[in-house]
């Protein structure tokens, strides 16, 4: 991991000007990004961002069906959050529920044909939209340290911060 040379990984001191333009920036072009993403797939194909995640991840996964909580970590959502959606996508066709075999309390969401056709018309307009909106303003190596960089963040972020007790 890379760390300041003057300054401990956990640091407790305001973030400097160079810091924050970074975690700042991050944080608007996500949201940004998100939001302009979204509008295309609602317009063209009434089709939330949220639920595009869905139906790529599971047209992703071993014989396209998931278990509902490993689908929820996928797409970054609470379990809850994530039951209203499929409840909602499965009443558009897009996807249906299994229980699971091994398991009486677990269930599986499985893609359908429907979902399946859903993805393939959006996922021209959502590739579209992540190459115009963001990878076409990047170099190739630009894309190629930006994705150095998750890669070496993202294994931290679910760890523990540091203990606020005295």
């Amino acid at each position: 991991m890379a760390v300041s040379p003057t300054r401990p990984a956990a640091s407790t001191e305001r973030l400097s000007d160079r810091e924050l333009r970074a975690w700042r920036g991050m944080l608007r072009v996500h949201a940004a990004l998100t939001r302009a993403l979204d509008a295309d797939l609602e317009a063209e194909h009434g089709l939330p961002l949220s639920s595009y995640e869905v139906l790529l991840h599971l047209a992703a996964a071993d014989g396209q069906r998931m278990r509902m909580s490993d689908l929820a970590q996928a797409v970054a959502l609470s379990r809850s959050g994530l039951t209203r959606l499929v409840d909602r996508m499965e009443r558009e066709g897009q996807l249906a529920r299994a229980s699971c075999p091994s398991d009486a309390r677990g269930s599986y969401a499985m893609l359908t044909d429907g979902g399946r056709d859903k993805l393939a018309a959006a996922s021209l307009t959502h590739l579209s939209g992540v190459r115009m909106r963001f990878l076409d303003h990047l170099s190739d190596a630009e894309q190629d340290a930006l994705g150095d960089c998750w890669q070496r963040v993202a294994p931290n972020v679910g760890a523990p911060g540091p203990s606020c007790s005295a």
